[in-house]
């Protein structure tokens, strides 16, 4: 059984992680809390170097997957300094006190969203200071002397009472309210739902690869029709969402447009096939 350290291991990916990892042994960190009796959780602040230190040298982790990050993007935006301390000074703390194989989760933010979808080798140009700072977060565990993965996934969604930072909540919450939304039209990616992120990162801990990779779903589609997805499957009056252009949004930070990331590295090394977003709703609303 291996020792998994998990950092922001109470948000939408981290509560998915957990469930698939049950059989190991978890040691579920984050800045606030949800405890559980299936695993050990802890209170940590990863900008604080001292503490992660500390924490690695009593639970000697074999593997730590390092979630745990500062996403809000207009939010980095307003205040680098803290987007700076959350996205890479902390992995930079983690990767000072560690020596076993370390998973870093990243964005398919770090390309400018001009001729997506992207793979692995293409040229990345970050338009915002969270996509640099993932970047900046990617380069130290690339100059890192440990074993690593970096995974590149896009637009991660779940349904959960837990996240509030969770698109398809967002859709669904105010479409049983029967409110209006207005959904971007302009903006391509391959949404990933965060159970089947979770298998893929199971299977990367079992088939033990490294490098760098890339993971969505299988559909490519803008953010609108992901929303009128979203309506249909949960049974809700997709006549209610509008769409809307990025621009007429007037957001602080840039958004990449035409995003999203090719899986193909990754299936073929991983013997998985990228699920198609339909499926993976069907799915999410049968487990609730």
């Amino acid at each position: 059984m291996k020792k998994i350290l998990i950092t922001g291991a109470f948000g939408q990916l981290g509560t998915s992680l957990c469930k698939v990892l049950s059989n190991e042994s978890i040691l579920a960190a984050g800045r606030v809390i949800i405890s559980t009796k299936k695993y050990k959780c802890i209170e940590l602040d990863i900008t604080n170097q001292r503490k992660v230190a500390e924490i690695i040298r009593n639970y000697k982790p074999d593997i730590i997957i390092h979630l745990a990050a500062m996403t809000d993007v207009d939010g980095c935006e307003k205040t680098p300094e803290i987007a700076f301390d959350v996205n890479v000074k902390a992995t930079e703390n983690l990767l000072t006190s560690f020596k076993g194989k370390f998973i870093y989760i990243s964005t398919d933010y770090v390309f400018d969203g001009e001729k997506g979808p992207y793979f692995e080798d293409d040229k990345v140009n970050p338009m915002s200071v969270y996509g640099k700072t993932k970047l900046y977060g990617e380069n130290l565990v690339q100059q890192s002397d440990i074993d690593w993965v970096i995974l590149r996934s896009n637009i991660i969604f779940s349904y959960s009472d837990r996240t509030k930072a969770s698109f398809v909540n967002w859709v669904v919450d105010s479409l049983k309210k029967r409110q209006m939304i207005t959904v971007v039209n302009d903006q391509w990616n391959n949404p990933t739902w965060t159970n089947d992120l979770a298998k893929v990162i199971s299977k990367i801990i079992e088939k033990d690869i490294n490098g760098l990779y890339h993971y969505g779903g299988r559909d490519y589609l803008n953010r609108l029709e992901f929303a009128k997805m979203i309506a249909s499957t949960f049974g809700l009056d997709g006549s209610l969402i509008k769409p809307i252009t990025t621009s007429e949004l007037n957001w602080l930070a840039q958004r990449p447009l035409k995003s999203g990331l090719y899986t193909n590295k990754i299936e073929l090394d991983l013997g998985i096939e990228a699920l198609p977003i339909q499926k993976a709703l069907d799915e999410m609303v049968s487990q609730l």
